[in-house]
């Protein structure tokens, strides 16, 4: 759209690619998500429309904001999607693995960071379900956003869901062991908790906490 001015690309992968721009009205820097054939798998299709929706409800510092989505010319031309975000400089992955002379005050503040992020997301009854360094944008000032929320579910009452597990909810290496020793598994917000603990012992050390090579071995270790 006329309104972005697209400066450079920060970002590939399977899903389509994402820029940097500057939204021409505001003079802000934003992030453009473009999601390439967003119909051809259901799945995807499904994942990115829950992302949309939640993030549209989740309003908080420690979360990423959406500013905008751009609709198609016509419905018949409707096969690209674009998101717009806010722009963040880097993520969690990048940070741990640069090690520029953190301190101890630095991990305290990420880590409220995300605890105050979670506390938000699972008062809402909301399971994140894939935290991981790199699903936690980061700034320069030391700012944390969680992003990501394709494989977030909605629990509608206090009970542990029961849902049905599949290799995609966490990336192993942060995925809870209730996650890991079953395929059907009832679990509760605990799974989220989990994986901001690994996390955090990953800044510590600049190393992941349990490198599973496969499930087994995940919970081997």
């Amino acid at each position: 759209a006329s309104q972005y001015q697209i400066q450079e690309v920060i970002g590939k992968g399977s899903y389509g690619v994402v820029g940097a721009a500057v939204d021409t009205h505001t003079k802000e820097r934003v992030a453009i998500k473009k999601i390439n054939d967003v119909f051809e798998h259901v799945s995807d299709a499904t994942r990115i429309l829950r992302e949309i929706k939640l993030l549209r409800l989740l309003h908080h510092p420690d979360i990423v904001e959406i500013k905008h989505i751009m609709l198609p010319p016509s419905r018949r031309e409707f096969r690209d999607i674009y998101v717009v975000f806010e722009l963040m400089e880097s993520d969690l992955h990048q940070v741990i693995k640069a090690n520029d002379d953190l301190t101890p005050e630095h991990y305290q503040f990420f880590l409220y960071q995300l605890l105050r992020a979670l506390k938000f997301i699972h008062t809402a009854n909301v399971f994140h379900r894939d935290l991981k360094p790199k699903n936690i944008l980061a700034n320069a000032d030391c700012k944390l956003k969680i992003c990501d929320f394709g494989l977030a579910r909605v629990s509608f009452d206090n009970t542990p869901s029961a849902i049905f597990w599949t290799d995609y909810v966490a990336t192993r290496w942060y995925r809870a062991p209730e996650l890991c020793g079953s395929f059907f598994s009832k679990y509760t917000p605990a799974i989220d908790i989990w994986s901001i603990g690994c996390i955090f012992a990953e800044m510590l050390t600049g190393r992941p906490l349990f490198p599973g090579k496969n499930v087994v071995h995940q919970l081997d270790i």
